[in-house]
Protein backbone atom coordinates (compact mmCIF):
# COMPACT_ATOMS: atom_id res chain seq x y z
CA UNK A 1 0.00 0.00 0.00
CA UNK A 2 1.39 3.40 -1.03
CA UNK A 3 1.71 6.12 1.61
CA UNK A 4 1.86 9.88 1.19
CA UNK A 5 3.84 10.43 4.40
CA UNK A 6 5.27 8.50 7.33
CA UNK A 7 4.94 9.14 11.05
CA UNK A 8 7.53 10.78 13.30
CA UNK A 9 8.15 7.45 15.03
CA UNK A 10 9.05 5.91 11.65
CA UNK A 11 11.41 8.81 10.88
CA UNK A 12 12.95 8.29 14.31
CA UNK A 13 13.55 4.57 13.74
CA UNK A 14 15.27 5.20 10.39
CA UNK A 15 17.24 8.15 11.81
CA UNK A 16 18.51 6.01 14.70
CA UNK A 17 19.39 3.23 12.25
CA UNK A 18 21.40 5.73 10.18
CA UNK A 19 23.09 7.05 13.32
CA UNK A 20 24.10 3.48 14.23
CA UNK A 21 25.54 2.99 10.72
CA UNK A 22 27.63 6.15 11.02
CA UNK A 23 28.69 5.76 14.63
CA UNK A 24 31.84 3.67 14.62
CA UNK A 25 35.39 3.64 15.90
CA UNK A 26 36.47 6.96 14.40
CA UNK A 27 33.48 8.78 15.80
CA UNK A 28 34.79 8.12 19.30
CA UNK A 29 38.48 8.92 19.01
CA UNK A 30 38.64 11.96 16.73
CA UNK A 31 36.43 14.38 18.68
CA UNK A 32 38.22 13.28 21.88
CA UNK A 33 41.62 14.06 20.36
CA UNK A 34 40.30 17.33 18.93
CA UNK A 35 39.15 18.32 22.43
CA UNK A 36 42.59 17.68 23.86
CA UNK A 37 44.42 19.69 21.20
CA UNK A 38 41.87 22.49 20.75
CA UNK A 39 41.69 23.33 24.46
CA UNK A 40 40.54 26.93 24.89
CA UNK A 41 39.61 27.06 21.18
CA UNK A 42 37.22 24.12 21.52
CA UNK A 43 34.11 25.82 20.13
CA UNK A 44 35.42 27.13 16.79
CA UNK A 45 37.26 23.81 16.34
CA UNK A 46 34.22 21.65 17.04
CA UNK A 47 32.08 23.87 14.79
CA UNK A 48 34.44 23.17 11.88
CA UNK A 49 34.45 19.48 12.80
CA UNK A 50 30.64 19.36 12.83
CA UNK A 51 30.46 20.76 9.30
CA UNK A 52 32.50 17.91 7.81
CA UNK A 53 31.67 15.25 10.43
CA UNK A 54 27.91 15.87 10.53
CA UNK A 55 26.88 18.33 7.81
CA UNK A 56 28.61 16.59 4.90
CA UNK A 57 27.25 13.11 5.75
CA UNK A 58 23.76 14.64 5.86
CA UNK A 59 24.44 16.32 2.51
CA UNK A 60 25.62 13.00 1.07
CA UNK A 61 22.48 11.18 2.16
CA UNK A 62 20.28 13.89 0.61
CA UNK A 63 22.40 14.03 -2.56
CA UNK A 64 21.84 10.35 -3.37
CA UNK A 65 18.11 10.72 -2.69
CA UNK A 66 17.95 13.87 -4.83
CA UNK A 67 19.94 12.35 -7.71
CA UNK A 68 17.49 9.49 -8.25
CA UNK A 69 20.39 7.09 -8.88
CA UNK A 70 20.53 3.56 -7.52
CA UNK A 71 24.09 3.62 -6.18
CA UNK A 72 27.30 5.63 -5.93
CA UNK A 73 28.87 4.13 -9.05
CA UNK A 74 25.88 5.21 -11.13
CA UNK A 75 26.10 8.76 -9.74
CA UNK A 76 29.88 9.13 -10.16
CA UNK A 77 29.65 7.68 -13.68
CA UNK A 78 28.10 10.99 -14.70
CA UNK A 79 31.73 12.16 -14.85
CA UNK A 80 32.75 9.11 -16.92
CA UNK A 81 32.01 5.37 -16.56
CA UNK A 82 35.69 4.59 -15.88
CA UNK A 83 35.85 7.36 -13.27
CA UNK A 84 32.69 5.93 -11.69
CA UNK A 85 34.36 2.55 -11.17
CA UNK A 86 37.70 3.98 -9.96
CA UNK A 87 36.16 6.52 -7.59
CA UNK A 88 33.67 4.05 -6.11
CA UNK A 89 36.35 1.37 -5.72
CA UNK A 90 38.72 3.76 -3.93
CA UNK A 91 35.93 4.93 -1.65
CA UNK A 92 34.99 1.35 -0.72
CA UNK A 93 38.63 0.47 -0.06
CA UNK A 94 39.03 3.60 2.10
CA UNK A 95 35.95 2.93 4.26
CA UNK A 96 36.87 -0.75 4.08
CA UNK A 97 40.11 -2.76 4.37
CA UNK A 98 42.61 0.09 3.96
CA UNK A 99 41.56 2.23 6.92
CA UNK A 100 38.08 1.97 8.46
CA UNK A 101 37.99 -1.81 8.99
CA UNK A 102 41.48 -1.97 10.61
CA UNK A 103 40.32 0.82 12.95
CA UNK A 104 37.47 -1.38 14.18
CA UNK A 105 40.13 -3.57 15.81
CA UNK A 106 42.73 -0.98 16.85
CA UNK A 107 40.30 1.44 18.52
CA UNK A 108 38.76 -1.06 21.00
CA UNK A 109 42.25 -2.46 21.59
CA UNK A 110 43.74 0.91 22.52
CA UNK A 111 40.67 2.17 24.39
CA UNK A 112 39.72 -0.97 26.29
CA UNK A 113 42.27 -3.80 26.08
CA UNK A 114 45.65 -2.08 26.34
CA UNK A 115 44.87 -0.35 29.68
CA UNK A 116 44.09 -3.78 31.19
CA UNK A 117 47.21 -5.55 29.84
CA UNK A 118 49.76 -4.16 32.29
CA UNK A 119 53.36 -4.87 31.22
CA UNK A 120 52.52 -7.21 28.33
CA UNK A 121 54.18 -6.25 25.02
CA UNK A 122 51.56 -4.09 23.20
CA UNK A 123 52.62 -5.30 19.73
CA UNK A 124 52.16 -8.95 20.67
CA UNK A 125 48.87 -8.13 22.39
CA UNK A 126 47.60 -6.27 19.30
CA UNK A 127 48.65 -9.14 17.02
CA UNK A 128 46.75 -11.72 19.11
CA UNK A 129 43.70 -9.50 19.61
CA UNK A 130 43.43 -8.43 15.96
CA UNK A 131 43.93 -12.04 14.75
CA UNK A 132 41.05 -13.26 16.92
CA UNK A 133 38.95 -10.19 16.03
CA UNK A 134 39.26 -10.64 12.27
CA UNK A 135 38.98 -14.42 12.44
CA UNK A 136 35.61 -13.97 14.13
CA UNK A 137 34.70 -11.19 11.69
CA UNK A 138 35.45 -13.46 8.73
CA UNK A 139 33.57 -16.41 10.17
CA UNK A 140 30.46 -14.31 10.81
CA UNK A 141 30.78 -12.61 7.40
CA UNK A 142 30.76 -16.04 5.72
CA UNK A 143 27.99 -17.33 7.97
CA UNK A 144 25.48 -14.46 8.20
CA UNK A 145 23.18 -14.69 11.19
CA UNK A 146 20.35 -12.60 12.61
CA UNK A 147 22.22 -12.75 15.91
CA UNK A 148 24.73 -10.18 14.57
CA UNK A 149 21.94 -7.73 13.69
CA UNK A 150 20.19 -8.24 17.01
CA UNK A 151 23.38 -7.82 19.02
CA UNK A 152 24.25 -4.72 17.01
CA UNK A 153 20.86 -3.16 17.76
CA UNK A 154 21.45 -3.71 21.48
CA UNK A 155 25.08 -2.59 21.56
CA UNK A 156 24.68 0.81 19.89
CA UNK A 157 22.19 2.05 22.53
CA UNK A 158 24.36 0.55 25.30
CA UNK A 159 27.45 2.37 24.04
CA UNK A 160 25.52 5.64 23.71
CA UNK A 161 24.13 5.33 27.25
CA UNK A 162 27.63 4.72 28.64
CA UNK A 163 29.00 7.72 26.74
CA UNK A 164 26.16 9.95 27.94
CA UNK A 165 26.86 8.86 31.54
CA UNK A 166 30.55 9.80 31.11
CA UNK A 167 29.67 13.13 29.46
CA UNK A 168 27.19 14.04 32.22
CA UNK A 169 29.73 13.12 34.92
CA UNK A 170 32.39 15.23 33.19
CA UNK A 171 30.05 18.22 33.14
CA UNK A 172 28.94 17.81 36.77
CA UNK A 173 32.40 16.98 38.11
CA UNK A 174 35.08 18.09 35.58
CA UNK A 175 38.37 16.21 35.67
CA UNK A 176 40.27 19.47 35.18
CA UNK A 177 40.15 22.84 33.48
CA UNK A 178 40.34 23.42 29.73
CA UNK A 179 43.93 23.36 28.50
CA UNK A 180 45.79 25.55 26.01
CA UNK A 181 45.29 25.14 22.27
CA UNK A 182 48.03 23.22 20.44
CA UNK A 183 49.53 23.61 16.96
CA UNK A 184 47.12 24.60 14.21
CA UNK A 185 44.27 24.72 16.72
CA UNK A 186 45.97 27.83 18.11
CA UNK A 187 46.24 29.74 14.81
CA UNK A 188 43.28 28.45 12.75
CA UNK A 189 40.98 26.34 14.96
CA UNK A 190 37.97 26.35 12.62
CA UNK A 191 39.94 25.25 9.54
CA UNK A 192 41.79 22.57 11.52
CA UNK A 193 38.53 21.23 12.95
CA UNK A 194 37.01 21.26 9.45
CA UNK A 195 39.81 19.09 8.01
CA UNK A 196 39.87 16.87 11.13
CA UNK A 197 36.23 15.96 10.40
CA UNK A 198 37.46 14.18 7.27
CA UNK A 199 38.89 11.45 9.51
CA UNK A 200 35.46 10.16 10.51
CA UNK A 201 35.02 9.12 6.83
CA UNK A 202 31.26 9.55 7.32
CA UNK A 203 30.80 11.79 4.27
CA UNK A 204 32.31 8.98 2.15
CA UNK A 205 30.19 6.35 3.88
CA UNK A 206 27.03 8.45 3.45
CA UNK A 207 27.13 7.87 -0.30
CA UNK A 208 26.91 4.14 0.41
CA UNK A 209 24.56 4.23 3.41
CA UNK A 210 22.06 6.45 1.56
CA UNK A 211 20.78 3.50 -0.46
CA UNK A 212 20.06 1.57 2.77
CA UNK A 213 18.05 4.53 4.08
CA UNK A 214 16.14 4.99 0.83
CA UNK A 215 15.26 1.28 0.67
CA UNK A 216 14.07 1.40 4.31
CA UNK A 217 11.84 4.38 3.45
CA UNK A 218 10.44 2.63 0.38
CA UNK A 219 9.68 -0.41 2.55
CA UNK A 220 7.40 1.84 4.64
CA UNK A 221 5.23 2.41 1.58
CA UNK A 222 6.49 5.74 0.23
CA UNK A 223 6.84 5.67 -3.54
CA UNK A 224 6.88 9.27 -4.82
CA UNK A 225 10.29 10.84 -5.39
CA UNK A 226 9.28 13.94 -3.42
CA UNK A 227 8.05 11.87 -0.48
CA UNK A 228 11.20 9.71 -0.43
CA UNK A 229 13.46 12.78 -0.59
CA UNK A 230 11.58 14.52 2.26
CA UNK A 231 11.67 11.39 4.41
CA UNK A 232 15.38 10.93 3.65
CA UNK A 233 16.04 14.53 4.72
CA UNK A 234 14.09 14.22 7.98
CA UNK A 235 15.70 10.90 8.89
CA UNK A 236 19.12 12.36 8.08
CA UNK A 237 18.47 15.38 10.32
CA UNK A 238 17.60 13.09 13.26
CA UNK A 239 20.83 11.15 12.75
CA UNK A 240 22.81 14.40 12.43
CA UNK A 241 21.39 15.76 15.69
CA UNK A 242 22.42 12.62 17.60
CA UNK A 243 25.90 12.67 16.05
CA UNK A 244 26.37 16.36 16.80
CA UNK A 245 25.39 16.03 20.46
CA UNK A 246 27.72 13.07 21.00
CA UNK A 247 30.62 14.79 19.20
CA UNK A 248 30.31 17.94 21.29
CA UNK A 249 30.15 15.89 24.50
CA UNK A 250 33.19 13.76 23.66
CA UNK A 251 35.19 16.81 22.52
CA UNK A 252 34.38 18.55 25.79
CA UNK A 253 35.57 15.49 27.72
CA UNK A 254 38.84 15.60 25.82
CA UNK A 255 39.32 19.31 26.52
CA UNK A 256 39.27 18.85 30.32
CA UNK A 257 41.65 15.86 30.51
CA UNK A 258 45.01 17.35 29.52
CA UNK A 259 45.74 18.81 32.95
CA UNK A 260 45.29 15.43 34.65
CA UNK A 261 46.33 12.86 32.02
CA UNK A 262 48.51 14.83 29.62
CA UNK A 263 48.35 14.86 25.81
CA UNK A 264 47.84 11.56 23.94
CA UNK A 265 48.83 10.64 20.38
CA UNK A 266 45.25 9.56 19.60
CA UNK A 267 41.84 9.97 21.18
CA UNK A 268 41.63 6.33 22.30
CA UNK A 269 43.34 6.69 25.70
CA UNK A 270 41.15 9.72 26.48
CA UNK A 271 38.05 7.54 26.70
CA UNK A 272 39.70 4.76 28.68
CA UNK A 273 41.15 7.22 31.20
CA UNK A 274 37.84 9.04 31.59
CA UNK A 275 35.98 5.74 32.10
CA UNK A 276 38.55 4.62 34.68
CA UNK A 277 38.50 8.02 36.44
CA UNK A 278 34.73 8.08 36.95
CA UNK A 279 33.77 4.39 37.05
CA UNK A 280 36.99 2.58 38.02
CA UNK A 281 37.89 -0.86 36.63
CA UNK A 282 34.20 -1.68 36.32
CA UNK A 283 33.83 1.18 33.83
CA UNK A 284 36.85 -0.02 31.86
CA UNK A 285 35.54 -3.60 31.65
CA UNK A 286 32.05 -2.52 30.59
CA UNK A 287 33.53 -0.13 28.02
CA UNK A 288 35.76 -2.93 26.71
CA UNK A 289 32.91 -5.40 26.27
CA UNK A 290 30.58 -2.94 24.57
CA UNK A 291 33.22 -1.45 22.28
CA UNK A 292 34.65 -4.78 21.13
CA UNK A 293 31.24 -6.16 20.22
CA UNK A 294 30.02 -2.90 18.69
CA UNK A 295 33.15 -2.60 16.54
CA UNK A 296 32.84 -6.28 15.62
CA UNK A 297 29.36 -5.74 14.16
CA UNK A 298 30.67 -2.70 12.25
CA UNK A 299 33.60 -4.74 10.91
CA UNK A 300 31.27 -7.49 9.73
CA UNK A 301 29.05 -4.97 7.97
CA UNK A 302 31.97 -3.32 6.18
CA UNK A 303 33.58 -6.62 5.13
CA UNK A 304 30.23 -7.78 3.77
CA UNK A 305 29.56 -4.52 1.89
CA UNK A 306 33.03 -4.39 0.33
CA UNK A 307 32.97 -8.06 -0.69
CA UNK A 308 29.51 -7.66 -2.24
CA UNK A 309 30.50 -4.55 -4.22
CA UNK A 310 33.74 -5.98 -5.60
CA UNK A 311 31.94 -9.22 -6.42
CA UNK A 312 29.75 -7.19 -8.81
CA UNK A 313 32.92 -5.77 -10.42
CA UNK A 314 34.77 -9.09 -10.44
CA UNK A 315 32.08 -11.78 -10.78
CA UNK A 316 34.73 -14.44 -11.39
CA UNK A 317 36.07 -13.87 -7.87
CA UNK A 318 33.65 -15.29 -5.31
CA UNK A 319 32.24 -13.39 -2.35
CA UNK A 320 34.00 -15.86 -0.04
CA UNK A 321 37.44 -15.25 -1.56
CA UNK A 322 36.94 -11.46 -1.43
CA UNK A 323 35.83 -11.61 2.22
CA UNK A 324 38.97 -13.62 3.07
CA UNK A 325 41.23 -11.17 1.20
CA UNK A 326 39.69 -8.11 2.87
CA UNK A 327 39.88 -9.72 6.32
CA UNK A 328 43.57 -10.61 5.87
CA UNK A 329 44.44 -7.13 4.54
CA UNK A 330 42.57 -5.51 7.44
CA UNK A 331 44.42 -7.72 9.94
CA UNK A 332 47.82 -6.81 8.48
CA UNK A 333 47.10 -3.07 8.41
CA UNK A 334 45.64 -3.13 11.93
CA UNK A 335 49.01 -4.29 13.25
CA UNK A 336 50.66 -1.05 12.15
CA UNK A 337 48.81 0.52 15.08
CA UNK A 338 46.12 3.17 15.35
CA UNK A 339 48.44 6.19 15.14
CA UNK A 340 50.01 4.94 11.88
CA UNK A 341 46.63 4.07 10.36
CA UNK A 342 45.40 7.58 11.08
CA UNK A 343 48.60 9.17 9.76
CA UNK A 344 48.46 7.29 6.45
CA UNK A 345 44.72 7.75 5.99
CA UNK A 346 45.10 11.54 5.98
CA UNK A 347 46.72 11.78 2.48
CA UNK A 348 43.98 9.60 0.97
CA UNK A 349 41.25 11.63 2.67
CA UNK A 350 42.81 14.95 1.60
CA UNK A 351 42.65 13.63 -1.97
CA UNK A 352 39.26 11.93 -1.81
CA UNK A 353 37.17 14.40 0.23
CA UNK A 354 37.27 17.36 -2.21
CA UNK A 355 36.20 15.05 -5.04
CA UNK A 356 33.36 13.73 -2.87
CA UNK A 357 32.15 17.19 -1.82
CA UNK A 358 32.29 18.50 -5.39
CA UNK A 359 30.30 15.47 -6.60
CA UNK A 360 27.64 16.28 -3.97
CA UNK A 361 27.50 19.94 -5.08
CA UNK A 362 27.21 18.94 -8.73
CA UNK A 363 24.35 16.60 -7.87
CA UNK A 364 22.27 19.44 -6.42
CA UNK A 365 22.87 21.88 -9.29
CA UNK A 366 22.77 19.21 -12.00
CA UNK A 367 19.30 20.19 -13.33
CA UNK A 368 20.65 23.70 -14.09
CA UNK A 369 23.00 22.28 -16.74
CA UNK A 370 20.81 19.35 -17.82
CA UNK A 371 23.22 16.82 -16.25
CA UNK A 372 25.80 17.62 -18.93
CA UNK A 373 28.86 15.42 -18.71
CA UNK A 374 31.16 18.31 -19.63
CA UNK A 375 30.21 20.11 -16.41
CA UNK A 376 30.75 17.01 -14.27
CA UNK A 377 34.05 16.10 -15.95
CA UNK A 378 35.41 19.66 -16.08
CA UNK A 379 34.63 20.46 -12.45
CA UNK A 380 35.89 17.14 -11.08
CA UNK A 381 39.03 17.59 -13.22
CA UNK A 382 39.74 20.98 -11.61
CA UNK A 383 39.14 19.61 -8.11
CA UNK A 384 41.40 16.64 -8.92
CA UNK A 385 44.33 18.88 -9.88
CA UNK A 386 44.20 20.50 -6.44
CA UNK A 387 43.26 17.50 -4.29
CA UNK A 388 46.03 15.29 -5.73
CA UNK A 389 48.58 17.92 -4.66
CA UNK A 390 46.97 18.13 -1.20
CA UNK A 391 47.18 14.35 -0.94
CA UNK A 392 50.87 14.24 -1.91
CA UNK A 393 51.62 17.13 0.45
CA UNK A 394 49.90 15.28 3.32
CA UNK A 395 51.81 12.09 2.42
CA UNK A 396 55.14 13.92 2.65
CA UNK A 397 54.07 15.38 5.99
CA UNK A 398 53.10 11.91 7.26
CA UNK A 399 56.49 10.49 6.18
CA UNK A 400 58.25 13.58 7.54
CA UNK A 401 60.13 14.16 4.27
CA UNK A 402 60.72 17.31 2.23
CA UNK A 403 58.40 18.09 -0.67
CA UNK A 404 59.72 17.14 -4.13
CA UNK A 405 60.99 20.09 -6.19
CA UNK A 406 58.02 20.22 -8.56
CA UNK A 407 55.56 19.59 -5.72
CA UNK A 408 57.03 22.45 -3.69
CA UNK A 409 56.63 24.78 -6.69
CA UNK A 410 53.00 23.81 -7.19
CA UNK A 411 52.22 24.22 -3.49
CA UNK A 412 53.81 27.69 -3.51
CA UNK A 413 51.77 28.61 -6.60
CA UNK A 414 48.53 27.37 -4.99
CA UNK A 415 49.34 29.21 -1.76
CA UNK A 416 49.83 32.46 -3.67
CA UNK A 417 46.85 32.28 -6.01
CA UNK A 418 44.15 29.99 -4.57
CA UNK A 419 41.82 31.49 -1.94
CA UNK A 420 41.54 29.41 1.26
CA UNK A 421 44.36 27.05 0.20
CA UNK A 422 46.20 27.39 3.49
CA UNK A 423 42.97 26.39 5.26
CA UNK A 424 42.68 23.16 3.24
CA UNK A 425 39.88 24.53 1.03
CA UNK A 426 41.85 25.61 -2.02
CA UNK A 427 39.65 23.48 -4.28
CA UNK A 428 36.41 25.29 -3.37
CA UNK A 429 36.58 28.53 -5.38
CA UNK A 430 38.10 26.91 -8.51
CA UNK A 431 35.38 24.22 -8.42
CA UNK A 432 32.62 26.83 -8.26
CA UNK A 433 34.21 28.79 -11.12
CA UNK A 434 34.51 25.55 -13.12
CA UNK A 435 30.81 24.79 -12.60
CA UNK A 436 29.86 28.24 -13.91
CA UNK A 437 32.22 28.20 -16.92
CA UNK A 438 31.42 24.65 -18.04
CA UNK A 439 27.69 25.34 -17.63
CA UNK A 440 28.03 28.36 -19.94
CA UNK A 441 29.96 26.22 -22.43
CA UNK A 442 27.28 23.54 -22.26
CA UNK A 443 24.48 26.08 -22.78
CA UNK A 444 26.39 27.69 -25.65
CA UNK A 445 26.50 24.39 -27.55
CA UNK A 446 22.77 23.99 -26.98
CA UNK A 447 21.96 27.49 -28.28
CA UNK A 448 24.12 26.98 -31.35
CA UNK A 449 22.35 23.72 -32.09
CA UNK A 450 25.56 21.76 -31.79
CA UNK A 451 26.02 18.39 -30.15
CA UNK A 452 26.09 18.69 -26.38
CA UNK A 453 28.55 16.46 -24.55
CA UNK A 454 26.38 14.38 -22.24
Amino acid sequence: MEKEKVSFSEYLVIGVMLFALFFGAGNLIFPAHLGQLAGENLWPSIFGFLITGVGLPLLGIIAIGYSGTNNLQELSSRVHPIYGVLFTSLLYLTIGPFFAIPRTATVPFEVSILPLMGDVNPKISLFIFSFLFFALTLWLSLNPSKIVDRVGKLLSPALIILLIVLIVLSVINPIGSTGRAQGEYLSSPFAKGFVEGYNTMDALASLVFAIIVINAIKALGLKSNKGILLATFKSGVISALFLGIIYIGIAYMGSITVQTFGLFDTGGPVLSNVASYYLGNFGLIVLAMIMILACLTTSIGLITSCAEYFNTLLPNVSYKVLAIIFSVVSFVIANFGLANIIAFSVPVLMFLYPLTIVLMLLTFVSPLFDHSQIVYAGTIGVAFLISIVDGLKALCDSLNIDYFGWLSSIISFYNDFLPLYSQGLGWLVPAVIAIVLTTVISKFFVREGKTVIQ
